[in-house]
């Protein structure tokens, strides 16, 4: 295991990406823990940071995280792997923070426990997967790989031609996402052919290609309806599944907390006739 880490990990350069990813997806596990700890009021742990009136949200601080790890990355010396790994790390655990309340964020508002939270954990799902692939050494697909794979040179009129291929590669990414098929479009710049597989096949219902271009089309509109309840919707719910075991159930509604006795002062006088 040490000679797999030596040779895979430090003499790669990939030490700092692989304290980042520990850091992060350790980080992600505590502050889920510790959010359903505080949700269920457990008198032991935590609370929520409520200065008066305000709650300062998790994210807070890991926008700070990634300020001092983000500038100590910068200011460490290139050859100094431990100083790198050090910043990587904090960097790590500002990133899970700021990703656990990525809804919370997009939405301006606390969505943190209803399903449109869920977004937050499909952020990190998807950061926590591209860190693995980098770590594993999966780089996405550069001008470099493209021309190794066609066998063309990079220089005269096979250039043009590598060119053709990037702005046809770019254009099949654009359909796949506005087909709502994100995940297929992120692997996709890991595994280009995805592009292709993607941008052909029928798009999901609520996707802005389905908005645009099955309005007139009823028996397309009808078959991704079909696809979306045959094949979609089982995986999206093993996926919800999966995630309320490890982060929580979300939309259900958190216990009411103890109201404070009124004050004295604010309490009605009796009637001193009666």
């Amino acid at each position: 295991m040490s000679g797999w880490f030596s040779s895979q990990i430090v003499h790669t350069g990939r030490l700092p990406l692989f304290c980042f990813f520990i850091a992060f997806v350790t980080s992600f596990g505590f502050i889920r823990l510790s959010v359903r700890l505080i949700r269920a009021e457990v008198r032991w742990w935590f609370r929520n940071v409520t200065p008066g009136d305000l709650h300062v949200h998790h994210m807070v601080f890991g926008v700070v995280f990634m300020v001092v790890g983000g500038v100590a990355e910068l200011a460490a010396p290139i050859a100094s792997l431990d100083w790198r790994g050090g910043s990587a790390a904090i960097f790590g655990l500002g990133t899970a923070l700021v990703l656990d309340e990525f809804a919370v964020m997009l939405h301006l508002r606390d969505v943190y426990w209803t399903s449109a939270g869920r977004l937050s954990i499909d952020a990190v799902f998807v950061a926590a997967g591209i860190t693995a692939l980098l770590l594993l050494g999966v780089t996405p697909v550069s001008l470099h790989n493209i021309a190794h794979y066609l066998r063309l040179p990079s220089a005269g009129d096979a250039a043009m031609g590598l060119v053709l291929v990037i702005v046809v590669l770019f254009l099949l990414a654009a359909v796949t996402l506005l087909k709502g098929k994100i995940w297929t479009g992120l692997v996709g710049l890991f595994v280009p052919p995805l592009f292709f597989v993607g941008a052909l096949r029928i798009a999901r219902p609520g996707s802005p290609w389905a908005r645009w271009r099955y309005c007139a089309q009823p028996r397309k509109l009808a078959k991704a309806e079909y696809r979306e309840q045959r094949l979609r919707r089982p995986v999206e719910r093993a996926k919800i599944r999966l995630q309320d075991l490890l982060a929580g159930h979300h939309d259900r509604p958190a216990p009411e907390l103890p109201q404070p006795p009124a004050d004295k002062a604010s309490r009605p006088v009796r009637d001193q006739a009666g």
